[in-house]
């Protein structure tokens, strides 16, 4: 047991703060708008750090964390290659802020309003499935970690009855999970969301800082410079040998950003949960802001783990280690238990349950989420569609109910038989690319292009269904599974092709690179049936309701009649930062869409500078490149306390007026997700 009574204190006091939060929420949830949507009251730095911190589960940490240990630095340089995308995102409102406009509860029901009902049943069926199978994993990578990083063992006596703890934990969490949905449904999550990012985020600075201070920049250095050619951690033009996290996947990452935005429906009840569209928008444009600090902490850790695991230094510390991964039966759990491991091994008392206490945060963040949004999508774009008719209050609330502890049954079933056999980062790409890569289309056309047709949606939804789900089993395979299964059949050779083909795509192409292929197929089908199959002009002012359609309480927009704005007021309202930017929101929205530009600048320069000095003969050298990223961990660290600092404040303000706002506002029976005339 690797935890000190310090760290269960430290523990056992943050779980009581989630109880007591969830518990706060229990009289906001009683309709179904509050239980699915928070009753539409949330505010922009509330929904920043709450969806933030419903994205950043231990699963994804995991994640990050096998990248950085592989890559370093460098994907810190490639992934500047988003930024054009987070400015357009952050400038434009990109999907959400008309999306939020439609006033659906769930993305299936804006595509029942854009297209059919029968394509809104289908698509809803389509999330389920894959989002179901996406997050199947997480409770079993979860309850890994947390074994790791605590020491439990394998199994208890109990009774004298061996008891396997790796169920044990994974029913613990889920339970708690289940408890802060069952409690107050969107509201509960976003209110404990919000707490356990508050905490989470202080504790990842906190970390860094202590992990620097711990090892020296010297001996990070060093073990970033020992790398292997082709493999650099420090030089991005150092990457000849990485497979896996190379250019290639930080472009297709680039794309996916910008082309998936709100697709992927893990965290929906996010999507409508802001007070208004200009709400929503603004909290897309913060969230950009949450990779000042998670993005540092998933490298600054798995570089700190590097160093304590291959260093002569911290040989005798690092040996216990060595064996537990040594006796791994896949190198992919083998990646995924290395942190934790290490971390347990690393870290003083006190520390070591902060960290515990905020991965926890980070677990119970992304389970409460999905399982709400999985739950909530079976039962409002499957169940409802099909009955026809709608349900009571208190049986809608009930049947929501029970479609989130199926959700939670089925993850920990599928957890406890599955075998890790690929990176998480791939295996979330493709199952998740099952509904994003054909959705994407079917989002963003419906939302700004009258000509997108049904005939197009329901295209390209089949076509990244069936080449994303093709993908998935290729990689779920192996060539020797395919040959053990030929030889018990008596087949005597006849996949052999299959098996073949099979293991040249797992030695030569990504789940990503698949993934990328089935959203730009999607696409062609798409743009091809709009153009060339039945004709649809759609009313998109119906769907948004502006114009005539505008209900009573939505936004308002500055009238005609106002005098015209100055000219940088006009250039600016062109680039995307309208008239609903008032008092702080320009400085903010400012400042917010320059960081990105900067980097995107500097990115853009640097890089033909390093390839140009690569081409003279004259490289930049690692130990340079180094120098850069010292300068720049201590840069961006030190912003990441301002920022935690302002969204804390900010948020904890917006959840007082959340609260008065629940206070006030009467349930409405009528919006249930139902569409209007059905």
């Amino acid at each position: 047991m690797h935890l000190a009574t310090i760290d269960w204190l430290i523990i056992a006091g943050f779980v009581t703060v989630l109880v007591v939060g969830a518990l706060a929420t229990r009289a906001y949830a009683q309709t179904v708008a509050g239980f699915l949507s928070a009753n539409r009251c949330a505010g922009r730095y509330l929904m920043t750090v709450a969806f933030n911190m419903a994205q950043v589960g231990v699963i994804t940490l995991v994640w990050y964390f096998q990248v950085g240990y592989d890559v370093g630095y460098t994907q810190m340089w490639w992934g500047y290659l988003e930024g054009p995308a987070m400015i357009i995102l952050a400038v434009t409102g990109w999907v959400m802020y008309r999306f939020r406009e439609t006033r659906a509860l769930t993305l299936a029901q804006f595509f029942e309003m854009r297209y059919s009902k029968r394509f809104r049943v289908f698509s809803g069926i389509v999330a389920f499935v894959s989002g179901i199978v996406n997050y199947a994993i997480f409770p079993g990578v979860t309850a890994r970690f947390f074994m790791a990083i605590c020491g439990f063992p394998e199994a208890v006596s109990i009774g004298g009855a061996l008891v396997p703890i790796f169920p044990l934990v994974m029913f613990v969490l889920l339970g708690l999970a289940l408890f802060m949905v069952f409690a107050g449904g969107q509201v509960a999550v976003i209110v404990t969301d919000f707490l356990q990012g508050v905490f989470a985020n202080t504790v990842f600075v906190f970390l860094c800082f202590y992990l620097l201070w711990r090892f020296d920049w010297v001996d990070l250095s060093s073990t970033m410079l020992a790398m292997p050619q082709g493999t650099s951690m420090v030089n991005p033009l150092g990457l000849e040998a990485e497979k896996n996290f190379n250019v290639v996947y930080w472009l297709i990452s680039a794309f996916t950003l910008f082309y998936a935005c709100r697709a992927w429906q893990g965290d929906q009840g996010y999507n409508s949960a802001a007070s208004s569209p200009h709400e929503a928008r603004m909290a897309q444009l913060l969230a950009g802001w949450r990779w000042r600090v998670l993005m540092l902490v998933t490298i600054i850790v798995p570089l700190a783990v590097r160093c304590f695991l291959t260093s002569p230094e911290h040989a005798d510390a690092a040996a216990t280690v060595h064996d537990v991964l040594a006796a791994q039966p896949t190198d992919a759990l083998k990646a995924e238990l290395r942190t934790p491991l290490a971390l347990a091994a690393m870290l003083p008392a006190g520390i070591l349950g902060l960290v515990v206490a905020a991965m926890l945060g980070a677990a119970v963040s992304t389970d409460n989420t999905y399982l709400h949004s999985w739950g909530a999508i079976f039962v409002q774009d499957v169940v409802l569609p099909l009955r026809g008719k709608p349900l009571s209050r208190k049986a809608h609330l009930l049947l929501l109910k029970l479609a989130i502890l199926g959700v939670a049954v089925f993850a920990f079933l599928f957890s406890l038989l599955y075998e890790p056999t690929q990176y998480i980062a791939m295996f979330a790409a493709l199952s998740a690319t099952v509904f994003v890569g054909g959705a994407g289309c079917a989002i963003i056309g419906g939302l700004y292009w009258r000509r997108g047709s049904t005939q197009a949606a329901w295209g390209a939804m089949l076509t990244g269904m069936g080449l994303s789900a093709l993908a998935f089993g290729v990689f779920q395979l192996s060539a020797e599974r395919v040959g053990e299964w030929e030889a018990s059949q008596g087949w005597g050779g006849a996949l052999s092709s299959l098996g073949s083909a099979i293991a040249w795509l797992q030695a030569n192409t990504t789940g990503q690179v698949l993934s990328f292929f089935a959203m730009a197929v999607s696409i062609v089908v798409y743009v091809g049936v709009s153009l060339f199959g039945p004709r649809t002009n759609a009313n998109l002012d119906e769907v948004l309701h502006r114009g005539k359609y505008r209900p009573p309480e939505a936004h308002t927009e500055a009238e005609p009649s106002e005098s015209p704005p100055r000219r940088f007021r006009a250039l600016m309202e062109k680039l995307g930062f309208d008239r609903e930017y008032r008092g702080w929101d320009r400085p903010i929205a400012y400042v917010t869409v320059g960081w990105p530009f900067f980097f995107t600048l500097l990115f853009v320069v640097g890089t033909a500078y390093a390839y140009w000095r690569t081409s003279s003969g004259d490289p930049i050298s690692d130990a340079a490149w180094s120098d850069w990223w010292h300068w720049w961990t201590w840069f961006v660290l030190w912003v990441s306390v301002g920022i935690v600092a302002w969204f804390s404040i900010g948020g904890f303000l917006d959840l007082r007026k959340m609260f008065r706002v629940l206070r006030q506002s009467r349930g409405d029976d009528t919006d249930d997700g139902r569409v209007e005339g059905e």
